[in-house]
């Protein structure tokens, strides 16, 4: 299937898209809000595995509906090395279909599930992983998409 195109502004104010990317790999992963238990888990580990990522020639890309100064503080505060896109328009998250609706307490509400797409560099989605281990991460994308 042929990734959405999508196109944001990350945390250092840059236009990140899809074209951005050509023949590279990508890790395109969504999370629900920055600063949250699961989200810090899930980016950190990315973070501690980003050199790895890169020289199995992937590039890491974060996406979540928080805003640009939420994620430039999130990614300083966390030292992330990858750009976290700002969808507060919610276009990505709904072009990938993870923006679903979520029930807690009896409450439904529309949120972000956390999923990653891998892209490769012809633009087309190889693999969705859709039960992603904050702690695990990078596992996840090593075990699914390079030791195969």
């Amino acid at each position: 299937m042929k990734a959405p195109y999508f196109e944001g502004i990350d945390q250092h104010g840059k236009k990140i898209t899809l074209n951005d990317f050509r023949n590279r790999f990508i890790i395109l992963y969504f999370y629900p809000k920055d600063n949250t238990p699961g989200c810090i888990a899930e980016a950190c580990n990315l973070r501690e595995h980003h050199d790895e990522l890169l020289k199995e020639g992937f590039v890491v890309v974060g996406v979540s509906r928080d805003s640009e100064e939420s994620h430039k503080h999130f990614a300083m505060k966390f030292e992330l090395p990858f750009p976290i896109l700002a969808d507060t328009s919610k276009k990505i998250v709904t072009d990938y279909g993870v923006l679903k609706e979520k029930k807690i307490y009896g409450k439904s509400f529309y949120g972000v599930v956390r999923t990653t797409f891998l892209i490769n560099e012809e633009g087309i989605i190889e693999k969705i992983i859709h039960k992603v281990e904050t702690n695990a991460a990078a596992s996840q994308i090593f075990e699914q998409f390079i030791k195969e």
